[in-house]
């Protein structure tokens, strides 16, 4: 039997094969049956490739920078299931809300290795994570400096903290994925002071302990350079306030954001490029500054989930355009991934049950929403699809999920999860009474 497309490895599961019957298997198991059993969309997690990536993250930090920790950005995508597969690859988890610190905390992942962020973090919020023991919250403004101080006295403990700054770095990615520039609402900005009278004010606050800085560029960034040029100004930032506050640098992170490849030809960086682009500016920004070495944290979401995960759909109604467009749709689209509509984000499309078919054609995937916008792939080169066939978009394993809607009263999609030809349900399928529990009926 004839291999994948070699330019597709980088894009599915490293498990990805094709079948005797010429399906795309994914984790051993015929994704042609899945959608049967499942039905679809469905959303498919290969274990192996989650795995691997974790290991590899880990293990490439550990090697270049000994005093290292991985933790995964938990908005990339949470179940239960994941939190407790991270938690036995040894990673740490960062999480933006009560929600998030809620979903870890079922799972009985290690508190100590959580981190806490968000940008408007409410005084429930913070009260259960302190209460909780989490590791460290990250403070992102005066007003949750102000009212974490508060917290935490009222419950008698000092939680550790770190003060994220903006470095006014841009890493030439998606506008609303820039998070370390002057102009966003992420953290305490260098230039005008604030983040100076931030650092000041966390030092003097009794119920704080100030260990360091954290700050975060972006996502997807595919270049190494933001990185390196991030270090600089954040150690040189550490190093002045180390010499006018006192401040002791015991702990840094230059976040996350690191990107993974999803289309043919458009390789990322891998793991151990990433870190040692971070390790070695590091180092010699802290030599610069004369600085002993803090811990490191690093925070992949992305780059730990999307290759791992697929999305299937299966093909419906087709419209021909003599000359303008061919629409062809399926049974899922922008409320189980609005990443298209939203971010301009592009797929590299399989037919699950036809991948090596040479056939082509120029086609425009829609979804089943009542929106103009709901286009998933545009203008791709796929062979001809017919009602019936199943289309895999890979690289789907990070934000379509959290991200996903009941749009159109739309229910969203199962999750499983696939190791050595077993499939494993870890989440339902909503359902028509799903979309009602809330509801407060009959009305009196």
């Amino acid at each position: 039997m004839p291999d994948l497309d070699p330019a597709l490895a980088p894009v599915l599961p490293r498990t990805a094969e094709v079948t005797p019957e010429g399906h795309l298997a994914l984790g051993g198991c015929d994704a042609v049956d899945l959608a049967k059993e499942f039905g679809t969309p469905l959303y498919v997690f290969d274990e192996e490739e989650l795995r691997a990536t974790c290991r590899a993250y880990r293990e490439a930090f550990a090697s270049r920078y000994e005093q290292s920790a991985v933790v995964y950005a938990a908005k990339a995508y949470l179940g239960r299931w994941l939190a407790a597969l991270v938690a036995e690859e040894g990673l740490g988890m960062d999480v933006v809300s009560g929600g998030e610190l809620a979903v870890a905390r079922s799972a009985g992942f290690p508190l100590e290795r959580v981190l806490f962020h968000g940008s408007n973090k409410s005084a429930q919020e913070l009260r259960e994570a302190v209460d909780a023991g989490i590791g460290r919250i990250v403070i992102d403004n005066f007003h949750e400096l102000g009212l974490l101080d508060d917290v935490a006295g009222g419950l008698g403990k000092r939680q550790p903290v770190l003060v994220r700054v903006s470095p006014n770095v841009d890493p030439h990615t998606h506008v609303k994925t820039t998070t370390g520039v002057l102009d966003t609402k992420f953290g305490f900005a260098i230039e005008g002071g604030q983040a100076e009278e931030a650092v000041v004010q966390a030092l003097a606050r009794s119920n704080l302990e100030l260990l360091g800085l954290h700050c975060h560029l972006g996502s997807p960034i595919f270049e190494l350079d933001p990185y390196r040029q991030a270090n600089d100004v954040m150690i040189a930032f550490a190093a002045r306030m180390g010499e006018r506050h006192g401040l002791e640098l015991r702990e840094y992170s230059p976040g996350g954001g690191f990107a993974v490849q999803v289309l043919r030809g458009e390789p990322a960086p891998s793991p151990g490029d990433y870190a040692e682009a971070v390790v070695d500016s590091l180092r010699a920004a802290l030599a610069r500054e004369g600085l002993g070495e803090p811990s490191l944290t690093v925070e992949p979401g992305r780059a730990i989930v999307a290759r791992a995960g697929v999305a299937l759909y299966t093909v419906g109604a087709r419209k021909e355009l003599p000359g303008v467009r061919t629409y062809v749709s399926v049974d899922g689209g922008m409320a189980d991934n609005i990443r298209p509509p939203m971010y301009d984000s592009q797929y590299a499309g399989i037919v699950a049950n036809k991948p090596l078919d040479e056939r082509r054609e120029t086609i425009t995937v829609a979804g089943k929403y009542c929106e103009s916008g709901d286009i998933l792939l545009k203008d791709a080169d796929l062979p001809p699809l017919e009602p019936g066939d199943i289309l895999a978009l890979p690289a789907s394993g990070a934000y379509n999920l959290p991200m996903a809607s009941n749009y159109n009263a739309g229910l969203r999609p199962p999750v499983v999860l696939v190791r050595d030809g077993e499939a494993k349900l870890m989440r339902h399928r909503e359902t028509y009474e799903d979309l009602t529990r809330a509801d407060v009926w009959p009305l009196e």
